[in-house]
């Protein structure tokens, strides 16, 4: 039995499609949610109506992640199948200039010209249309565009990741509700990005200090603002 069945390797890029959609969700859940809770807390508003508002900005930060994920990547699904259809129209109608192509990609990455040629005439053998999109379009079945599965993984992690600072108002007294829910939010932000750069091999420390200082700097504009108009008003 060959050595490539029985040491398989999976690699992380395959995780792409709906690791960055549930990073994405989560990030926004909790800088979004974090940042209009402090931001209205600041205003000097009650508890009650922080609440209210958290849980507004939970609800409707869920329904724009879903639809904003759904309409972007389905924008991209179109384009890759306008593109496969055209390919697929090319190969019906000029397949020899097509396998000329095919070959000239692999002659371009270091192949010997004849050799190029019988990798190319093998692979359309077996699938034409599957070796172009992969080779000369660049989608495959790891990278192609999947709507639905970075809709539902937006919205769950948004919503997951939104009720963390929330469930801080919850357990904080109104004099501390800004400090205690500024510092929970950052504690989440932290591990999000420890627990997104573990998932995708990246470099922990960096992913985590990325992160928490984007989700600071966006609650210490929103308190400053919410300050401000509650000041004024």
């Amino acid at each position: 039995m060959s050595r490539l069945h029985t040491h398989p390797e999976k690699h992380l890029v395959s995780r792409i499609g709906w690791l960055r959609a549930a990073v994405l969700g989560a990030n926004d859940g909790i800088v979004s949610t974090a940042s209009l809770i402090v931001g209205v807390a600041a205003a000097a508003t009650s508890h009650g109506e922080v609440l209210i508002a958290g849980v507004a900005g939970l609800v409707a930060g869920a329904m724009s992640m879903a639809a904003g994920e759904y309409v972007s990547v389905s924008s991209q699904s179109d384009t890759e199948q306008a593109d496969l259809a055209r390919e697929r129209k090319e190969l019906s109608e000029n397949i020899d200039f097509e396998r000329d192509e095919l070959a000239d990609i692999y002659e371009k990455r270091g192949v010997e010209p004849d050799l190029a040629r019988q990798v190319a005439k093998q692979l359309m053998k077996n699938d034409a249309l599957a070796a172009h999109a992969r080779d000369e379009l660049g989608i495959s079945e790891i990278t192609a565009a999947r709507p639905i599965q970075a809709a539902l993984t937006s919205a769950a992690t948004f919503s997951a990741a939104a009720a963390m600072p929330l469930l801080a108002v919850l357990l904080s007294p109104g004099s501390l509700l800004v400090p205690i829910v500024s510092a929970g939010s950052l504690l989440f932000l932290a591990l999000l990005g420890a627990i997104g750069a573990k998932a995708g091999g990246a470099d922990i420390v960096r992913a985590t200090a990325r992160v928490t200082f984007w989700g600071a700097l966006a609650m210490a504009l929103t308190a400053g603002i919410g300050k401000l108009f509650g000041t004024v008003v």
